[in-house]
Formats: C-alpha cells, structure tokens, sequence
C-alpha cells in the first residue's frame, strides 16, 4: 500500500519503535524489547487497561517535553526542572467519522511569560508529534 501523501524523507534513523497488538482496542500492546506490555481497553469503559488516546497523550506530552528542551537551547537558556505538559486528547465523532482533536497545557514555572510562549512556538516546529498532527487535528496550546 502506498500513502501518496508527501513528507519530508528521513534521512538518517535514530530509533524504531517495533510493538505487536492484537486484539484492538480490547487486546494487548508488546514492544519487541519487552520494555511494554499492557492490556487496550476502549475509552470509558470498565475494562482494565489504556488506551491508545492515553497512550498518544503520554508519548506527544513526554516528547513535547523534550522540544521544549531543544528550543530553550536554542535561546540559550535551560527550561525548568520542574516542566510539565498536560495533554488532552479527545476522541470524537463528525457525522459518521472519527476524529481527534487535542489540548496541551505548558507549565514552565520561573519563564516570563513571553519566553515561554516563544518555546512553545519552537516546540511545535521541532516536535515529531506536532508536525506529525499539524493541520490533520484541532490542537489548541496553553501556557500556564
């Protein structure tokens, strides 16, 4: 199958992240290394487990943080120790289809305000996540 939809290549791999799920969203996520092994479940329901809206919400939020970092190097200056993103992810419908949409609350504690709107703005130019999401969901970003 070929996606025609058109990207900048990679050129150089740093890392691949190889899981195995079975069963949807009512089954099991392994990584190849052991490192994750959890049980699906759908959104609201009973039934143990995550999901993978929680599960996108941790790897953009950690990743986020980690842009953030790269874009106070960038200023010159270290983002706090004490640095959070909230992420919300929320699974809707339109009609008959589905859809994301997200919210990401930044806490960088000491930052002027205009600083840390500055590293927000470089965050989403170097997260994967974010250029990976940009103009295909509803991202709204707060600085707190």
């Amino acid at each position: 199958m070929n996606n025609n939809q058109k990207a900048a290549e990679v050129q150089k791999v740093l890392y691949t992240a190889k899981t195995k799920t079975t069963g949807g969203r009512q089954g099991n996520a392994k990584s190849d290394d052991g490192n994750l092994d959890l049980l699906l479940s759908p959104p609201g329901s009973n039934i143990p487990g995550t999901n993978p809206e929680q599960l996108f919400a941790a790897g953009w939020s950690a990743c986020y943080i980690g842009a953030l970092g790269l874009a106070a190097k960038k200023l010159g200056i270290t983002i706090p120790s004490h640095t959070y993103v909230d992420a919300e992810v929320d699974l809707g419908m339109n009609g008959g289809d589905f859809l994301l949409q997200a919210r990401l609350s930044v806490s960088l504690p000491g930052l002027e305000r205009n600083i840390a709107e500055e590293l927000v703005i470089i965050a989403h130019q170097t997260c994967p996540y974010s250029k990976a999401i940009h103009g295909n969901i509803n991202v709204t970003t707060t600085v707190l």
